[in-house]
């Protein structure tokens, strides 16, 4: 699958790519996994938050939100659409954000909240554990950092 990567600052986001944005975390997050919380939480548009989007043709199918949240960055909102998932784009997904955030924040430390069952996925790239597992809207997660 080929996949054309976008590294949009929030201030770049148009109506439309918000709408795709938005309509896939929805479908996924919401729908998918029975989970009812307020994914418009205001920080898709703040400060110098970054999203990173793959689309195949017309269609968002690999997802992350960046937020620079001071002297930390957060990796949120992962996300590979169902009918991509299967095809290694989660890994391209994080390389292509651990990317980003080296070359917008050089060197600072990255924190994201995990899906307790995806713990191995994140240490492939250098995250650790750094809180015990937790339950966050009927789902556990797990807090982890590439620099504790």
């Amino acid at each position: 699958m080929n996949l054309t990567w976008y590294d949009w600052h929030q201030g770049e986001l148009t109506t439309h790519r918000l709408y795709d944005i938005l309509a896939l975390r929805n479908a996924v997050f919401i729908i998918e996994q029975a989970c009812l919380y307020q994914d418009v939480d205001g920080q898709d548009l703040r400060d110098g938050n970054r999203h990173v989007a793959g689309y195949w043709d017309d269609t968002l199918v690999a997802y992350a939100r960046i937020l620079a949240t001071g002297d930390r960055l957060v990796i949120g909102r992962v996300i590979i659409a169902p009918p991509a998932r299967g095809l290694r784009l989660g890994h391209q997904l994080m390389e292509r954000a651990l990317a980003v955030c080296e070359t917008h924040w050089p060197g600072q430390g990255i924190s994201l909240s995990a899906q307790a069952h995806l713990q191995d996925f994140y240490r492939q790239f250098g995250f650790k554990a750094v809180t015990d597992i937790y339950d966050e809207d009927g789902i556990m997660h797990i807090g982890m950092s590439n620099r504790p």
